[in-house]
């Protein structure tokens, strides 16, 4: 779609489980208007007979259909519902991305998450929100904090045992649910509280939510919302980057929402977990060459709540050849192949930072000459854990770990110099 196109703007209409009774006179003008009207199935049949415009489904998969049906219907005058506020998990954003803000005119009825709300006695602000619709329900993993309130937008009738599943998986079985079906409508109906742990419902209606109140059993791993989580919280084969060294190793990567982060030589996976940990809209790559680990990586990434981590199986610099330019790169492994360090450093969007963690000569080498090339801060970092000895306490001195942390310069995009043709370690 282009400025030139006939539609100027296309009128987006947030209808709930009321259906026409709860839309606002606005709402109702722009429907009975319309020559076309998208959207949901369910969306669509609760427009009354007096609705005289076409009514079109979406297509599934959705998102790719967008384009297409818009320019469809040209030169007629669009509407589009959507379910509650479109701009909330909705619709909205997939035509904003598609039109441009310009070219949209939404008109939003309260959310599920309002109406769920105001049934709890909850406030919206101190409320997590989650949505499973179209998304892995592994994602709640992430948002997973003890006395902390949950709200679920529920993929279906089947989603509400999945959470308690989950919860039970995750440590948090003794947490109270409720699941609140139809909000807004006149069937609204809303459960007890049951405990996750004891959660044996049969499927209801496939339109509802799910509020949970989190409480961590007793014993339970006890996750943080900061970068340096423990090391048992990871499956590894000792390929790990150490809790201490991690939670350094995210303060020098400085990740911020929307960044896109290359993990490279993944290991375990746990940088480019961590760094996705930070904000929902944080986006990562991890690149591993063995195919092994790269499965462990995957099994990491769900089992912490970030299953949107994309992993690549190949060997780096060859396997960074099509992925988005990063904001951030790390590298975990592999410093002394040939062409790695100027690949990342070129690849490297300006104002974006490389960290690079070695435990060896050779590659402490490289990034000395690095540091000598193109400034940046060259830390070790030293760990020693207190370990029996006889009858007494001692320290146990972990391998230090050197660490070259460096923001890449504006308007400076020529390849990293002085690093190529290093032997292989």
């Amino acid at each position: 779609m282009t400025a030139a196109d006939p539609i100027a703007v296309v009128t987006v209409v947030g209808i709930g489980a009321d259906g026409w009774p709860g839309l606002a006179e606005a709402a109702r003008r722009a429907l009975l208007d319309a020559d076309v009207v998208l959207g949901g199935p369910r969306q669509l049949a609760l427009l009354p007979g007096e609705c005289g415009a076409e009514r079109v489904a979406w297509p599934s998969p959705l998102r790719p259909a967008v384009p297409g049906l818009l320019a469809a219907h040209a030169g007629r005058r669009v509407a589009v519902l959507a379910s509650g506020d479109p701009l909330f998990h909705g619709i909205g954003r997939a035509l904003t991305e598609e039109l441009g803000e310009g070219r949209l005119r939404v008109l939003p009825h309260p959310s599920s998450v309002s109406h769920a709300c105001a049934r709890l006695g909850w406030p919206v602000e101190d409320v997590e929100v989650v949505t499973v619709v179209g998304r892995p329900t592994a994602r709640l993993a992430a948002a997973l904090h003890d006395r902390r309130r949950l709200l679920v937008l529920s993929a279906g009738a089947a989603t509400p045992a999945e959470v308690a599943a989950l919860l039970r998986d995750r440590g948090y079985g003794p947490s109270p649910m409720r699941v609140l079906e139809q909000l807004g409508g006149p069937s609204e109906t809303t459960s007890g509280w049951t405990p996750a742990e004891d959660w044996n419902r049969f499927p209801g209606d496939p339109l509802n939510v799910v509020a949970v109140d989190l409480r961590r059993a007793p014993g339970a791993p006890r996750l943080g919302a900061v970068p340096g989580l423990p090391d048992e919280a990871y499956e590894h084969d000792g390929q790990l980057t150490k809790r201490h060294v991690r939670a350094a190793t995210l303060a020098a990567l400085a990740p911020a929402p929307g960044e896109l982060l290359w993990d490279v030589g993944g290991g375990s996976g746990s940088i480019a977990v961590e760094w996705l940990r930070t904000h929902p809209a944080c986006r990562a790559v991890t690149v591993e060459r063995d195919p092994a680990r790269a499965d462990r990586i995957r099994r990491n990434a769900d089992r912490l709540g970030v299953p949107g981590l994309r992993i690549v199986t190949g060997a780096a610099p060859a396997a960074l050849a099509e992925l988005p330019r990063p904001d951030a790169v790390f590298i975990g492994g592999g410093l002394t192949a040939p062409g790695l360090l100027e690949t990342c450093w070129a690849a490297l969007a300006p104002g974006g930072r490389l960290v690079a963690n070695t435990v060896t000569l050779e590659s402490e080498a490289l990034l000395a000459d690095a540091r000598r090339r193109h400034g940046g801060e060259l830390v070790r970092l030293a760990v020693a854990h207190a370990v029996p000895v006889g009858g007494f306490t001692g320290w146990r001195q972990a391998m230090p770990v050197t660490q070259w942390a460096v923001e890449k310069p504006y308007g400076q995009n020529e390849p990293l110099a002085g690093t190529a043709g290093a032997d292989s370690t």
